[in-house]
């Protein structure tokens, strides 16, 4: 039997350098990320008395290309792996895994493998939703792998001998679900006796992208007001950390309802809101957080964001978080009750990669040769 397994392949604009992967999305699992590995296959005659070195590269765009004006940019790299792969060192610090072991039986003797690792806490890949006017490359974190040829880790790379394929850092549901969201709410009036209260309740902490929330509200009026109207909603906290100010949130989900309204003073009501947060209702509204794009895939809305520590964020990240509101409208003179509850909205981890077996075959896909590179901007995909 015949296993295939599928292998992203880029060339360098020169023919002379390229760069196989195996997979283009590298798991973070909050305390250590995967190494991001691959294999390069060189051209024997072109590299003899030259080095070859491997980085990976975040790049976090904090505002348009098109307000970068008289040397103003809005554009930050940090380069969070560096390795020389040729010549290769005398004893690798690292066992290839089968994937590579397999490439490098097929590829030749100049195929090399190269491990990189990416330091835990690094930002998640992000991408912030352009408007429909807006041109360039749009706001976010991204990550790439960049292969290039020069006389050091800090050469400046040169366009015909260098190969960059976007990757993405991503994190999956954990394994241990939370307790269940629940917060109870009251609201006093001057001059006025009794309570307003308001109970939310959500079903789990832990959701998936596509599943529907049902918001469990239960309204006990125990003063002389009316409630008028509800209003429940998901929002989407957006921290991007370089800015003290760069907090905001979105509304990705949104129900109005009059039914069991108006509530009298000293009634109850039991009701559940559904609401399933989406990027097709969304698609319109620029700033929403979508998890980082590849240029051949679809993406959704950004997941939550996991971190170890919480008041250790990294400066260059974007945190995305996710709540359920609740709003009671009391009428203009009587003002607002609100409740919210946080929860985690994410993807489901990946079933177990396959095993690689001795006669398997590579389905290889390739990207096209013709990418620049330049020092404020890469075309990766």
């Amino acid at each position: 039997m015949v296993y295939n397994f599928k292998v992203f392949k880029k060339c360098a604009p020169n023919g002379k350098i390229t760069l196989y992967m195996g997979k283009r999305d590298f798991v973070d699992h909050i305390s250590f990320v995967e190494p991001i590995d691959g294999v390069v296959l060189l051209d024997e005659e072109y590299v003899r008395g030259r080095k070859v070195f491997g980085q990976v590269v975040c790049t976090f765009r904090y505002g348009r290309e098109e307000d970068e004006v008289m040397g103003l940019n809005f554009y930050k790299e940090l380069f969070l792996a560096s390795e020389q792969i040729y010549p290769p060192p005398e004893k690798r610090p690292f066992e290839p895994t089968r994937t590579q072991e397999r490439l490098i039986k097929k590829l030749g003797s100049m195929a090399y493998p190269f491990r990189l690792s990416v330091p835990a806490g690094a930002p998640g890949s992000v991408t912030l939703q352009p408007g429909l006017e807006d041109e360039g490359e749009p706001c976010g974190v991204h990550y790439y792998v960049k292969l290039f040829v020069g006389d050091s880790e800090i050469d400046r790379s040169h366009r015909r001998s260098t190969v960059a394929l976007g990757i993405r850092k991503v994190q999956y549901a954990p394994e241990k679900k939370g307790a269940q969201p629940c917060t109870v709410v009251r609201k006093d009036f001057v001059l006025s006796p009794g309570q307003l209260e308001l109970e939310l309740t959500l079903d789990k902490q832990l959701y998936m992208h596509g599943e529907t929330i049902a918001v469990n509200m239960s309204v006990r009026n125990n003063s002389n007001k009316v409630v008028k109207k509800i209003k429940a909603s998901i929002q989407q906290g957006v921290d991007v950390m370089l800015f003290q100010s760069g907090q905001y949130r979105n509304v990705v989900a949104c129900v109005e309802t009059q039914d069991g309204c108006p509530l009298q003073p000293g009634s109850n009501l039991q009701k559940i809101l559904y609401l399933t947060p989406s990027l097709q209702s969304n698609r319109d509204k620029r700033g929403i957080a979508l998890d980082g794009q590849l240029k051949r895939g679809e993406t959704t809305l950004a997941s939550t964001t996991l971190l170890l520590d919480p008041e250790q964020r990294d400066a260059f990240g974007i945190v995305v978080s996710y709540s359920a509101k609740v709003k009671l409208y009391l009428g203009a003179l009587n003002g607002e009750l609100v409740a919210e509850l946080p929860f985690i909205l994410m993807h489901p981890k990946e079933g177990r990669v396959k095993m690689i077996h001795a006669d398997s075959q590579a389905d290889v896909e390739m990207f096209r040769q013709d990418t620049v590179h330049h020092q404020e901007s890469v075309e990766v995909y």
